[in-house]
């Protein structure tokens, strides 16, 4: 009898594994994700052309690639010059359908600028600054307008600002009105072009916005112009527009609450130079007040020790000068949440600059303070040969005096009731752990100081890596500018050229069109090597004329 398999068996055998071979590569699947689509849609056909002359047709079609949307088209789709009666833009599968529903002018070239309305709908790619032109003549206007937008402070070219045409004649009328029918936003690189333009005389602007409506109508949003008028005979390019942001003309109070806690929070639109407050109702409570105006004197902190009143009033004034009048309504018997405590003047890693006092700021003004209640350790050792101090000026500043140790862990504890602030609450028990920093974290710098012109003023502030001030001298000559203890890391210098000689930045004024104080950044990046000396030249280059 034979062992061999029959024909049957085999077939069997060969139909089994072709159906594990089949059902292997039906579950096989393909690779998940791939490169993520960055394309704004493209166009593919406009119907008429783009760029066509002697148009005489009541409805344009723009063909794309994709399926997109339109976002703000009554804000961001402009069509220049405008027409009495807007165009009607409908979404038809992948196309744009524009209807016209007025009549044209004779021989006018016609730009429509789709600005950031067109956007894909899967990945959200905005096709930026589409136009779309033509003529109901023969001849297709031409010239160009180009250049590039800077921040003023930060001497860094802008992206997504918005550059602004208006016609002497429309400039008056709707700059700062409404939005402009020529525009467009500058690049990555902060530079910008704009085309197709008529003879004619403009003015231009930069504008740079949180909420996209093209019309200068906020004090925090930067705006750049041209004192000169643009005679466009030509293509004119290399145009610079410094933004900047304007100094309100007028005062005003943007916050103005009660807090829980019982003290009241005032924020203002723009810096003061000299301010001060009084309390005018009720009658004798202004001696109750005690008033905290921050370093950049655009905010207050008001505290009543005596909140014994329904109503207040309150008179701000700036150099001698009374600016406003703040009124407060609060029930008289009202009740506030008050938690006594404190900061203190560490870093991040709870570590205090060496050679330097332990400030401790408390929250509310204090009216009191025992020091037997206040505990000082220096590893496991308390010690009693510290001092601490009121400061005179500030309510709310003590300092504690101590020689303090290298590599020694200190403990501060303010046990319960050490401090009484002005309401007679007191503080609960409060420990802070630090050590004293070492040494060679930090560095001198000496900034060699050229100066241009000995007749004239400049402001040279240094920057940390994130670009906070940290301090500002005034200097008239070449001179050396020394900073010690400064920790480690990267720094930049910042100039201000002070053309009236009042040591700090002067904002422009569109309205007046004054061009803000021009700054120049040094773009050598300084970088601090601990425990060294440095020695760092710097010329400052002759100001620059702004136009």
């Amino acid at each position: 009898m034979s062992n061999k398999p029959g024909p049957i068996f085999l077939k069997f055998l060969s139909c089994f594994f072709l159906g594990l071979l089949l059902f292997g590569c039906a579950n096989r699947q393909l690779p998940q994700g791939g490169p993520r689509d960055l394309a704004p849609p493209k166009l593919l056909k406009a119907t008429p052309p783009n760029m066509t002359r002697n148009f005489n047709v009541k409805q344009i079609r723009l063909d794309f690639d994709e399926f997109f949307k339109l976002n703000n088209p009554f804000s961001e789709i402009t069509m220049s010059p405008t027409p009495a009666k807007l165009p009607d833009y409908a979404i038809s599968k992948k196309s744009i359908v524009i209807t016209l529903k007025d009549t044209l002018e004779k021989n006018t070239t016609y730009v429509i600028n789709f600005g950031k309305a067109i956007q894909d709908v899967n990945e959200g790619n905005i096709l930026k600054n589409f136009t779309y032109v033509f003529s109901t003549g023969s001849h297709i206007d031409s010239l160009s307008v180009s250049g590039s937008v800077i921040n003023t402070l930060t001497q860094e070219k802008e992206k997504e600002a918005t550059v602004m045409l208006f016609t002497l004649k429309q400039d008056s009328l709707l700059f700062g009105k409404k939005r402009p029918t020529i525009y467009t936003s500058t690049d990555t690189a902060g530079n910008f072009t704009l085309n197709n333009l008529h003879p004619d005389n403009y003015r231009i602007y930069a504008l740079k916005e949180n909420s996209p409506n093209k019309i200068y109508d906020n004090d925090n949003e930067l705006i750049a112009f041209s004192k000169n008028v643009l005679h466009l005979t030509k293509d004119t390019a290399n145009i610079e527009l410094k933004l900047f942001k304007q100094t309100p003309d007028k005062f005003r109070l943007v916050d103005n609450r009660f807090d829980g806690d019982g003290k009241m929070f005032f924020t203002f639109n723009k810096k003061l130079q000299n301010p001060s407050l009084v309390v005018t109702y009720p009658q004798g409570f202004d001696s109750q007040k005690i008033v905290d105006f921050s370093k950049t004197k655009d905010t207050a902190i008001v505290f009543m020790r005596n909140m014994d009143f329904d109503s207040i009033r309150m008179v701000l004034f700036d150099n001698d000068k009374p600016i406003d009048t703040f009124y407060k309504k609060k029930s008289r018997k009202e009740s506030f949440a008050r938690y006594l405590n404190f900061q203190y003047n560490v870093n991040r890693d709870d570590k205090l600059k060496p050679g330097t006092d332990l400030t401790i700021k408390a929250n509310f003004p204090t009216e009191t303070f025992d020091q037997s209640l206040i505990t000082l350790k220096e590893d496991s050792t308390e010690v009693s040969n510290f001092t601490i101090v009121k400061d005179p000026a500030d309510t709310r500043l003590f300092t504690l005096r101590y020689r303090w140790k290298q590599n020694a862990n200190y403990t501060l504890t303010i046990n319960e009731g050490a401090f009484t602030d002005i309401y007679g609450d007191k503080n609960k028990r409060a420990p802070k752990k630090f050590q004293v920093d070492k040494p060679e974290n930090y560095s001198v710098l000496n900034l060699a100081i050229t100066v241009p012109d000995t007749g004239k003023s400049y402001i040279v502030e240094l920057l940390n890596e994130q670009k906070v001030l940290l301090r500002s001298d005034v200097i008239r000559k070449s001179t050396t500018i020394i900073y010690k203890n400064y920790i480690t890391g990267k720094y930049r210098v910042r100039v201000v050229y002070d053309d009236n000689n009042n040591g700090i930045w002067d904002s422009g004024n569109v309205k007046r069109k004054i061009q803000p104080e021009n700054i120049w950044v040094d773009e050598t990046v300084i970088t601090l090597r601990p425990n060294w000396e440095q020695d760092i030249p710097i010329t400052i280059p002759k100001e620059p004329v702004t136009p």
